[in-house]
């Protein structure tokens, strides 16, 4: 039961890091978008997910008004922001299971996978130690993707 509370642990600390980063969206919006935070909280909370949210401040960046070192520096960062997501989509979209014996702990995908001709689903997974590293280096990575929204935001003045 300690691996089971130990990964719970881990899998709450992954979804906090994850929350507080995406809210640094808001600072992203407002900058870009040449407005003041409270607009863009509406702007971010309208957007119900992730992608969404991401996906306009990529656009906001890729306007011609935006300066070429920032927009090079939030693509950056919302492309690695991307990329941590899957991992967190992952964890939030599964069923978790553990032996009380072993230990053993596996996941059971929620999501379905279309072929040309079936479906798949609950595809089962190994929640080993190597697995639990994964989860540990993403929270070390989304640390310092929060840590590079706040020094954009500083940089570029960006409303806080």
């Amino acid at each position: 039961m300690a691996r089971f509370q130990d990964v719970l642990l881990l899998l709450g600390q992954l979804n906090y890091t994850w929350t507080n980063t995406e809210s640094l969206l808001i600072h992203m919006i407002a900058g870009l978008a040449v407005s003041d935070k409270e607009t863009a909280i509406v702007i971010f909370l309208t957007l119900n997910t992730p992608r969404a949210r991401i996906d306009l401040v990529e656009r906001l960046a890729k306007m011609q008004k935006t300066p070429p070192q920032c927009r090079a520096e939030v693509l950056d960062a919302t492309k690695r922001l991307s990329e941590e997501a899957r991992l967190r989509n992952k964890y939030n979209h599964c069923i978790y299971s553990f032996d009380p014996d072993s230990g053993r702990g596996i996941t059971q995908s929620m999501r379905i996978f279309e072929g040309r001709d079936d479906i798949k689903y609950g595809k089962i997974e190994e929640l080993d130690d190597r697995e639990v590293e994964r989860i540990r280096q993403s929270i070390r990575t989304l640390v310092k993707i929060n840590q590079n929204f706040w020094r954009i935001t500083e940089k570029y003045g960006f409303p806080r």
